[in-house]
């Protein structure tokens, strides 16, 4: 058998293998596979909900792999960083990729000088059953969190797309803090032919019933999108779908929605009470984005909804945040800041970093001003608008 045998043996084997596999069988079937195209072990490892740690799957090994790596101090925590395949003596760390998102790392050994090679077609495989099976299985639930959920972080979670997504003209990454005690932050975006939708929700309060409001919002602004309401319509409609659950003023939330045509940089959008967006232009300065707010929704203060318009250049970096970002106060009596905010996504746009990357950083940066515990939900979604000049973001080339 030829060696490009051997990688379609290995492929194809195990993507017919899959189709009636459960998630606790695929590190077996995987190694099983892997032999035929010359590799002689194979470990999955998954990032956790905050992408702090990479967990180990369920394997056959008898002993030696770590169960868990760090990924701010370990070679496997650099490549899932960089998006980068990285060799460690006789292993090669390969990311695991769905597009963009990142949802772990591969180790792959073997002694051909293919290793790499296969290993990256391997991954783009396994990426592809990991996201397939981990909608129902319990066991990946439980893998990637390092403790229990609360009941409004489960609703959330389930509700909300992956945190990143990218095309040749647009990249979008999403972060959500505390992951585990999530309460009203939620947010939102879908592409449309030349149409990417976005929409950031905050529900007033902490706690299930903030979580069922954002949910509601949430789901009403989905389905009347989908039936063809433009920006300020659908913002109407979803206050009269809170109103009509709730009652007047009893629950609200605030909320930006826009739209971002990625041909041309054209971003319309609505303000419902929301802090404003920013945009970081050049990696150099930022401006904040002016619209004149509406109330919030679910209030029914009869405002007006206004409609505006501003022209993104490419590599601009559009901010939507939740207050909680900027405004939940430190141990030490201070915030965070808007500017402080700001000012970390400037320097980290200067190290060329994934945008993802760039906002796990950012939500570790904000952590541990907090040590570690904020009492208010602190959401991002950073949308970085390519252009026509844009190469698409693709795993980078092995390093020895």
């Amino acid at each position: 058998m030829s060696k490009a045998d051997g990688l379609e043996g290995m492929l194809t084997g195990l993507l017919q293998a899959s189709h009636q596999a459960s998630f606790e069988q695929l590190a077996a079937l995987v190694e099983e596979h892997a032999a035929q195209a010359g590799l002689d072990e194979v470990l999955i490892y998954v990032a956790d909900m905050q992408r702090a740690t990479l967990r180990l799957m369920p394997t056959l090994a008898a002993e030696g792999p770590a169960a868990e790596l760090r990924v701010d101090s370990t070679l496997a925590g650099r490549a899932f960083q960089e998006v980068r395949i990285l060799q460690q003596g006789e292993h090669w760390w390969v990311p695991l990729l769905d597009g963009t998102e990142r949802l772990g790392m591969l180790r792959v050994s073997g002694r051909s000088r293919r290793t790499p090679e296969v290993g990256r077609h391997l991954a783009t495989l396994v990426a592809l059953l990991l996201v397939s099976q981990r909608a129902h299985s319990d066991t990946y639930a439980r893998l990637i969190r390092s403790r229990p959920l609360n009941v409004a972080a489960e609703m959330q979670w389930q509700l909300m797309p992956p945190t990143t997504f990218s095309t040749p003209e647009v990249t979008v990454g999403a972060v959500v803090e505390p992951a585990y005690e999530v309460g009203g932050d939620v947010y939102d975006y879908a592409l449309e032919d030349d149409t990417l939708h976005l929409a950031v929700f905050d529900g007033m309060g902490h706690d299930v019933s903030a979580g069922l409001t954002a949910n509601l919002a949430m789901a009403s602004c989905r389905n009347n999108r989908r039936q063809g309401m433009d920006l300020i319509a659908n913002s109407v409609a979803i206050e009269q779908v809170l109103i009509a659950e709730f009652g007047r003023g009893t629950r609200f939330v605030t909320a930006i929605l826009a739209d971002l045509d990625i041909r041309t940089g054209m971003l319309t959008w609505v303000n419902r009470g929301h802090p404003l967006p920013i945009v970081v232009r050049e990696g150099r300065w930022s401006s904040v984005l002016s619209c004149p707010p509406a109330h919030p929704l679910g209030l029914d203060l009869d405002l007006p909804v206004t409609l505006c318009r501003d022209q993104l250049q490419p590599g601009d970096r559009l901010l939507i945040y939740t207050d909680g970002i900027v405004e939940a106060g430190a141990p030490q009596g201070a915030e965070f800041g808007l500017d402080r905010f700001v000012d970390f996504i400037i320097r980290h746009n200067t190290a060329e970093l994934p945008v993802p990357e760039t906002l796990r950083r950012l939500i570790r940066n904000v952590l541990d001003y907090h040590d570690g515990h904020l009492t208010d939900d602190a959401t991002v979604l950073l949308v970085e608008w390519h252009g026509s000049a844009h190469e698409p973001l693709t795993l980078r080339p092995p390093v020895d």
